[in-house]
């Protein structure tokens, strides 16, 4: 899942967005304002070694404290292994090393006020 902030804050084309069938509920009843869905490269990297994946997103426009939300698919398909206690999330590269991506609260409160 991306959110719209997000997506206006990657500059990406609206062109971009195909249309959604389903609608989204929150965990409240209430219903979310999905603006469709789209596919992005994504790479995950640390400092040593990279990976990259195309992911389907769906981008919906609700507040949230989150850029995007990595679903369970998509994390297996990645072989990803998240911690949110850590704020870590680790994968392997296809040369069989491990990727552990940390998260950069200085770079996202900075993202978030360019959007």
């Amino acid at each position: 899942m991306l959110f719209w902030e997000m997506f206006l804050g990657l500059q990406i084309s609206l062109g971009q967005l195909r249309y959604f069938y389903d609608c989204l509920v929150k965990f409240t009843g209430d219903q979310v304002e999905v603006r469709g869905y789209t596919n992005l490269r994504m790479t995950f990297s640390d400092e040593d070694v990279a990976r990259t994946f195309t992911i389907k997103y769906i981008v919906v426009n609700t507040p949230s404290a989150y850029n995007f939300l990595l679903g369970r698919p998509s994390r297996n398909r990645l072989g990803a292994v998240p911690s949110t206690f850590h704020m870590k999330l680790k994968l392997h590269s296809l040369e069989g090393k491990v990727i552990t991506m940390r998260v950069d609260q200085k770079w996202c409160a900075s993202a978030m006020k360019t959007v």
